[in-house]
């Protein structure tokens, strides 16, 4: 048998200078598809998708219209049977959850400003 070997992430500062390649997706596109207004889908104003390093697209983010102003909302699991919500995927780094919003909200903007 072939001899492999696992390597155990401990997160020392020689392993994350190693993972930093990892760390940098970038959205490459996003389509936004902004809600007629005479449609009542209530907070909801426009779905979107996006892709990231032209290599994985994420689809049904919603912009929804909050207390505070617009946000992003990640899909959540229809299945799951409780009382909060489980999200089906979300970044896990805090740039990378700015960046996707920024780029959707911005090209949201310009959706529904033509």
């Amino acid at each position: 048998m072939a001899n492999t070997k696992t390597k155990v992430m401990n997160n020392s500062p020689e392993e994350k200078k190693e993972n930093i390649q990892f760390d940098c997706l970038a959205v490459t596109n996003v389509q936004v598809y902004p809600f007629k207004e005479g449609s009542n889908p209530g907070k909801a104003r426009a779905y979107a998708a996006v892709i990231l390093n032209d290599q994985i697209q994420l689809r049904g983010i919603r912009v929804m219209d909050g207390i505070n102003g617009l946000f992003v909302a990640y899909p959540n699991d229809p299945f799951y049977k409780g009382e909060d919500y489980h999200t089906i995927y979300c970044p896990i780094s805090r740039q990378l959850r700015e960046h996707i919003e920024n780029c959707i909200l911005e090209r949201y903007q310009e959706c529904i400003a033509a």
